[in-house]
């Protein structure tokens, strides 16, 4: 892996030195803000890999943050908090995190579930970039879908989960397999993000949701021929 840039967001500064040495020691280049505003300008500047983001900052907490620039940056997120219940863990995650951890933190933890979101990330986009479903177009190279010609915006975590589904048609998933290959998560027992977001996503895809198919009492698939009759 080329050597990747890491965007630390944390106003404890012992936080984000001790961060910086670790990266800098694993060979990463890391840029460093206290609040969300010097961080969007570092965004904005620089070809940021992956964010990792403090959910208390003084400016603008990490949920609205994220929330924010999800639209405009498509770089992997993790999320730092103090806080460890399992409530948080799932807004982070719903709100496009692709990890979690909690303070406080083993330095080296930090550095190997970066360097995990990352080669997942490179997987993705070394796969093969585009499906098609009777009028059903995915695009990942390009993100985007379009139904009989027409777009259809997705989140991030959306288009991941329809496209995990629809790199498998037909297989069968369990909730918490969707979790941990879509966001990276190591399950913990709660499960509602992956029913939030698929309902979220039906909504969407309108008459394409068919093919989005629940199997009760297992988890979803992805139904082709309900595109293809």
């Amino acid at each position: 892996m080329s050597e990747k840039t890491v965007l630390i967001i944390d106003d404890d500064p012992h936080i984000r030195e001790i961060l910086e040495d670790y990266l800098k020691f694993e060979g990463f280049s890391v840029l460093a803000a206290e609040d969300t505003e010097k961080g969007y300008q570092l965004l904005s500047s620089h070809a940021a890999d992956i964010l990792i983001l403090d959910i208390m900052l003084p400016d603008e907490d990490g949920w609205e943050f994220c929330q924010r620039i999800r639209p405009e940056f498509k770089l992997p997120i993790i999320f730092l908090s103090a806080k460890d219940e399992s409530t948080d863990k799932i807004t982070g995650l719903e709100l496009g995190a692709d990890d979690y951890i909690s303070k406080p933190f083993s330095p080296r933890e930090v550095v190997a579930r970066i360097k995990a979101v990352l080669r997942r990330y490179q997987q993705g986009e070394e796969s093969s970039a585009r499906l098609e479903f009777g009028d059903l177009v995915i695009n990942k190279e390009e993100h985007y879908i379009k139904y009989k010609g027409e777009a259809i915006e997705l989140t991030p975590k959306e288009f991941s989960l329809l496209w995990h589904l629809a790199q498998n048609p037909k297989k069968v998933f369990r909730r918490e397999n969707l979790l941990k290959a879509v966001w990276g998560y190591d399950y913990f027992g709660d499960v509602r993000t992956v029913d939030t977001h698929i309902k979220s996503l039906r909504q969407k895809l309108g008459e394409a949701a068919a093919a989005v198919e629940t199997v009760w009492g297992v988890g979803y698939k992805f139904e082709a021929k309900k595109l293809e009759d």
